[in-house]
């Protein structure tokens, strides 16, 4: 983890907060992504760079990453927490609305994992993550739109964990990037617990954690 740079996607929640001390305690470097300049500074005093952006719209994913590169900085490291819930009604409650806000976190994941492939690729030990839910296996009807999307973005996940796979075998070389999955059946009092668990990704071999999925809970 030492020198290693991770972007943080939808940093401003408290997950991105626990996410940011236990990569700067690691002795990492953060850039640490959201919307609201107000809480993001929260994260600027523990010593993340900050970037206000709005992930969902390619055209500032893409000015963001060349600004970056610009300033000779490399990312090896993606924690996606980009999400939110909303749900109820049975399936008659499953709006469109809903699910349009739900759909921001899988077109911010394809934005930041397409824009920054090439720094992943590159990273001698890239690892990229996505907090997912435990409803992908279950899915209620009162969640269907949030259990769709989330399952979707599991979907992008495991695709990009073939694509590591795939590079290195195409350029003979031993695997060095990992996307692994986080799945929680509830974030609230699980967000040090997360941070942890990613973190611990860079001691762990690619090999052994590329396209797993790991379960987080209480306790």
């Amino acid at each position: 983890m030492h020198e290693r740079t991770v972007l943080l996607a939808g940093a401003t929640s408290a997950s991105g907060l626990a996410a940011t001390r236990a990569l700067l305690h690691a002795r990492g470097q953060v850039v640490a992504v959201g919307r609201d300049g107000a809480r993001l500074a929260t994260l600027a005093d523990l010593g993340a760079r900050t970037e206000i952006c709005d992930l969902a719209d390619k055209a500032a994913v893409d000015a963001l990453v060349t600004a970056l590169h610009s300033e000779g900085v490399r990312v090896d490291g993606i924690l996606h927490l980009v999400g939110g819930w909303r749900g109820g009604g049975g399936l008659p409650g499953q709006t469109d609305a809903d699910y349009r806000a739900l759909e921001g976190g899988l077109t911010s994941l394809r934005h930041v994992s397409r824009a920054l492939w090439d720094d992943l690729i590159d990273s001698p030990a890239a690892r990229t993550a996505i907090v997912s839910s435990t409803a992908v296996a279950r899915p209620l009807a009162g969640g269907a739109n949030y259990a769709a999307v989330k399952a979707a973005e599991e979907a992008w996940a495991r695709a990009m964990a073939q694509a590591f796979a795939r590079a290195a075998r195409d350029a003979a070389t031993p695997l060095a990037a990992a996307s692994v999955i986080f799945r929680v059946r509830a974030l609230t009092g699980l967000e040090d617990a997360l941070a942890d668990a990613f973190v611990g990704l860079w001691d762990a071999d690619a090999a052994a954690i590329n396209d797993t999925v790991i379960e987080l809970a209480a306790g």
